[in-house]
């Protein structure tokens, strides 16, 4: 399904792609883990957006500070200190705002929670109450009719945990507003999707804000030119039924048991086990289920993963929703 600006019936058009119709009332909020997202994944439906004279704002979760690689070759230092990735954190920042004049979003739609890259993970998992309160808090101050966010399937850690916060943020809302989410890190599914080409004005504008992220593309502009001209495919997140048991994706060998940790979240709280302390549940065809008593509303998902060290950043494994 697609949605171009060209199309003579723009109303029609957008509701055969699944999308609201969008018009001076629509307020997207786009959740952003690093500076950069913004642009590969959501720069033609901000345009969209802004084009009939919608708000947008832009949540973004961390400085994008913990890149180490593209700051030694730009700076041409080896060690990276604190004070070092403060000042690489603000440059990025200030590519952010570049890139938004490029899409036609002023500086003050941007908002900053600045919490550690790489470590949004880490605080859904530790201090979940707070993390959630705190995006909760910035989704209610905006009021948003439409939420673009990472899918949970995206590899990159920051992105599929802030998934599962938005989530988890928007859990119990009475007229919670449409919900897409986008992949970076990762192939988007090529049916049971809304996509926005956009217009060819509209793909120059995209081209110009990812030239202004110039940290990123210093050694990485082959792979951010390839992940930004894909076209702009979102699963629209229905609400699901609840189940009464809970089917896992993922069937580790059992060498690997040892070094892996699940975690479940929900409205409720945190639980953790090692794998081999589960409560698991396995059928005859080798797959696993999560023993736990329903959650009465909201999402749940669990994680796994290894605590073997890896020079990788993305998940193996990874999140799911149960």
């Amino acid at each position: 399904m697609a949605l171009n600006g060209n199309v003579p019936d723009p109303v029609q058009a957008a509701a055969s792609a699944g999308l609201p119709v969008f018009s001076a009332r629509t307020r997207l909020l786009v959740v952003a883990p690093h500076p950069d997202d913004e642009t590969i994944a959501t720069g033609m439906l901000i345009q969209q957006v802004r084009a009939v004279g919608g708000e947008v704002r832009v949540l973004l979760l961390t400085a994008g500070d913990n890149n180490p690689w593209p700051q030694r070759w730009l700076e041409r230092r080896v060690w990276i200190s604190a004070v070092d990735r403060q000042r690489w954190g603000r440059r990025r920042h200030a590519e952010m705002l570049e890139a938004l004049q490029c899409l036609e979003v002023p500086a003050q739609a941007l908002q900053s929670l600045g919490w550690p890259d790489m470590g949004v993970t880490d605080g859904l998992l530790q201090s979940s109450d707070a993390a959630v309160a705190k995006l909760a808090a910035a989704i209610g101050q905006f009021r948003p009719s439409l939420i673009a966010m990472p899918a949970l399937g995206d590899r990159h850690p920051d992105h599929g945990s802030a998934h599962v916060l938005v989530r988890l943020a928007l859990a119990g809302q009475m007229d919670p507003p449409q919900q897409l989410a986008y992949m970076v890190h990762g192939r988007a599914p090529h049916s049971g999707v809304v996509e926005i080409p956009g217009t060819a004005g509209q793909a120059a504008n995209k081209r110009a804000a990812l030239a202004a992220h110039r940290s990123q593309t210093a050694l990485s502009g082959a792979r951010m030119h390839r992940l930004a001209a894909r076209p702009e495919r979102y699963v629209d997140l229905a609400p699901k039924p609840a189940g009464s048991t809970s089917p896992l994706p993922w069937r580790p060998p059992a060498w690997l048991w040892p070094w892996l940790r699940l975690s479940v979240i929900s409205p409720a709280g945190t639980q953790s086990w090692r794998w081999p302390d589960a409560p698991l549940q396995r059928d005859r065809e080798g797959t696993y289920r999560l023993a736990l008593p329903a959650v009465a509303t909201g999402p749940r998902f669990a994680r796994l993963a290894s605590n073997l060290p890896t020079p990788w950043i993305f998940d193996h494994w990874g999140w799911c929703e149960l």
